[in-house]
């Protein structure tokens, strides 16, 4: 049994690693192609082959010395996904943690409300919210790039399964004491979600810097670009600018990994248990 257990995990692990292998061949071939130089780039494209005589520093010093829009565009990016992260986890837990313990008129409308508009495409809602920017004088705005983030239904939803499952008692507990419905909230319970939390803030930050065709429509101005953007804009019908793009877009992986390196210890355990909880 012992034998047959031993063997059933090696194939089991390497089974996973293959998959991984294809999983992460675009990345590989893209960070080899990255220190290529822009002329082989023209030439051959991004391939997973290696001529360690071809390989430089070239594109990445490009980067660094020869390219301010850039990094301007880096700085656009950190600011709207930083933002939108705090903000989001901050309104949604506090909505999907009022739609799990709390009962008050209309609960179960607004909750089955949440789960239609997660099922839309945001391309039906696009429109709609574009008009609505327009209106409140949002547009070429980090904060018209932000709202629609803010309240995501998705992260509605997960911290309304999560908060499910959380004791009540404690609850009762510091009312008892005199304790508020915030400090019971801020205090008590979203110390008990940090599992939740951590799930979210790494998909929500995936969301919102990987975010491509609602920064295209809102924001105007080349300062105000952020990295998807302004990568694409460097594919012109009269030029590609390739020492920039293939070496930044390897630079736009690093704030994700950091991102789930940080949340990690928590991410498989959030998403778990948000899953779960009936």
């Amino acid at each position: 049994m012992k034998k047959n257990n031993t063997l059933t995990k090696w194939i089991f692990n390497l089974f996973f690693v293959v998959v991984a292998f294809i999983a992460l061949f675009p990345l590989l071939s893209l960070i080899i192609s990255s220190f290529r130089p822009s002329s082989e780039l023209m030439r051959n494209g991004i391939t997973f082959s290696i001529n360690w005589n071809e390989l430089s520093l070239s594109n990445y010093t490009h980067i660094f010395t020869q390219s301010p829009d850039y990094w301007e565009w880096y700085g656009n990016s950190l600011i709207i996904s930083s933002l939108t992260i705090v903000l989001s986890l901050f309104f949604s837990s506090m909505v999907g943690y009022a739609m799990a313990v709390y009962d008050f008129k209309g609960k179960n409308l607004l909750f089955l409300c949440v789960l239609v508009i997660i099922m839309i495409p945001f391309e039906v809602l696009m429109l709609p919210l574009y008009q609505l920017m327009i209106d409140v004088h949002l547009i070429n705005t980090y904060i018209g790039v932000m709202l629609p983030l803010i309240v995501a239904p998705t992260a509605v939803f997960f911290f309304r399964q999560y908060a499910l499952g959380l004791p009540t008692e404690l609850m009762d507990a510091a009312r008892i004491d005199g304790c508020t419905e915030y400090g019971i909230y801020f205090k008590i319970m979203a110390p008990l979600m940090l599992p939740s939390f951590s799930a979210m803030a790494i998909l929500q930050g995936l969301n919102s810097w990987n975010n491509f065709l609602w920064p295209l429509l809102v924001i105007r101005s080349n300062d105000l670009f952020t990295l998807p953007i302004g990568l694409a804009t460097l594919l012109t019908p009269y030029g590609n600018n390739y020492d920039t793009l293939i070496a930044g877009a390897v630079m736009t992986i690093l704030p994700i990994i950091i991102l789930f390196i940080f949340f990690q210890r928590y991410f498989v355990a959030g998403l778990a248990s948000g899953s779960v909880k009936g």
